[in-house]
């Protein structure tokens, strides 16, 4: 008689090792993703996340183990933030509208004045 005394153990055997090696391909591409991410903004903070669901069933001393692995949770790319001003009537401004143009237009360039 085999008995299993940890969960690697069970997790390893469960689905003839078919669920174990599933979970290894999710968690690397966790893992890829997140690196992927922290190596194009190294200052910023990724996350993502992988489950694993055991449920169990008794009936008449014999139990059932069926496993599921929930899709992962890749980190997300941040996207760049746009800054506006609000302004009146719900409309966006680009510049800030309590600030005024200190040179408004464009400007006429004297070429006589230039060597």
């Amino acid at each position: 008689m085999q008995t299993i005394r940890d969960a690697q153990a069970l997790v390893g055997m469960l689905e003839r090792g078919e669920l174990n090696q599933e979970m290894t391909e999710k968690l690397e591409l966790v893992v890829e993703k997140l690196l992927d991410h922290s190596n194009e903004q190294p200052k910023a903070t990724f996350k993502g996340s992988l489950s694993l669901v055991l449920n169990f069933v008794i009936k008449n001393g014999v139990i059932e183990v069926t496993a599921d692995i929930p899709p992962p949770k890749l980190p997300k790319i941040p996207r760049k933030t746009s800054i506006y001003w609000a302004i009146e009537g719900g409309k966006l401004s680009t510049e800030h509208p309590q600030q005024h143009d200190m040179f408004p237009g464009p400007r006429v360039i004297d070429r006589s004045q230039q060597q």
